[in-house]
């Protein structure tokens, strides 16, 4: 049998995550057991609160903290393995570039760093740039004159500069117009269909809803929820019937007899509920007092506020 370790894009067992006081002493426990996989060449999403412990499971991927119980692996190898990090593409809820470069210098500048050949820069920098939708004159000009939608964009190809296998985003739409958002979730799925597995951040769930094959919600550090976009959205205790060019007669008959009729083109399905449905249910169920007693910062447009959890 294979070993998930090992085949997937991410795999985490028992994953845990205890901050301490000055004395050792256990006072925060962000992220407990985390047990995850997130399969090669897939969107996955990474749903929750402020406070519920996804930027703590991005930080213990990228090896830049260090689990207090259980192992996580990406790409084959355990979590903060140099051998992997030029694999990795990592676009931060805040990205801290250097505003004194213009957007393509900055790429050209992480370019370097990856080593990556000049002749090859050349090739991949104006190509990057045209995919993220900064024309001729912004990506001369230099970032600290980027509003906050461009230097999410500049942000995105700095990530992809090195043609990573793994990609993971932070709230990739924040600081986007509506256009510039569709344009990101555009992205997103032709970064799928090059076989390129992504790991999606976001308060915005419509975002998620539209990208994602499967999602999992944290709270209070813990998974509350996993699967398929599409199963956890089925009402399943509702059954949906639909047909059209029926008569006011004729659907009265469909209540009652409806197989015996055989209705031309009919079709029968399980509706669906909203991911923000699902999201504020399953805060709920965990929170006495339901989401008045905690401060979520969901969104269903427009800009999230405040920073991961």
């Amino acid at each position: 049998m294979a070993n998930p370790a090992e085949q997937a894009a991410i795999h985490t067992e028992g994953l845990t995550k205890v901050y301490k006081d000055f004395w050792g002493r256990p006072k925060v426990t962000a992220l407990s057991d985390l047990n995850l996989t997130i399969h090669r060449g897939e969107v996955f999403g990474l749903l929750g609160p402020n406070g519920s412990g996804k930027s703590t499971t991005i930080k213990l991927l990228l090896g830049l903290i260090f689990a207090s119980q259980g192992k996580a692996w990406v790409l084959g190898k355990e979590a903060g393995s140099t051998d992997i990090n030029e694999k990795i593409g990592f676009l931060p809820e805040e990205s801290y570039l250097y505003k004194f470069l213009s957007g393509e210098e900055t790429l050209r500048f992480y370019g370097k760093l990856f080593k990556i050949p000049k002749d090859v820069l050349d090739k991949r920098v104006p190509i990057l740039l045209d995919t993220v939708g900064l024309d001729s004159k912004a990506r001369k000009r230099k970032l600290r004159e980027y509003s906050k939608g461009m230097a999410r964009r500049i942000g995105l190809a700095q990530a992809l500069i090195n043609e990573p296998e793994l990609i993971l985003l932070d709230e990739p739409t924040t600081g986007l117009d509506p256009i510039g958002t569709r344009e990101m979730k555009d992205l997103i799925l032709s970064l799928k269909a090059q076989g390129k597995t992504v790991l999606l951040c976001s308060h915005l769930l419509a975002d998620v809803q539209d990208v994602c094959d499967r999602i999992t919600i944290l709270f209070r550090g813990k998974m509350q929820e996993q699967g398929e976009v599409k199963s956890l959205l089925q009402v399943r205790d509702v059954t949906q019937i639909e047909t059209k060019g029926l008569t006011d007669q004729q659907v009265e008959e469909v209540r009652k007899f409806m197989a015996q009729m055989g209705v031309a083109d009919a079709r029968v399905t399980h509706p669906t509920t909203t991911l923000e449905d699902l999201f504020i249910r399953i805060v709920n169920e965990n929170t006495r007092g339901g989401l008045s007693s905690v401060s979520s910062d969901v969104q269903t447009g427009g800009k999230a506020n405040g920073k991961a959890g």
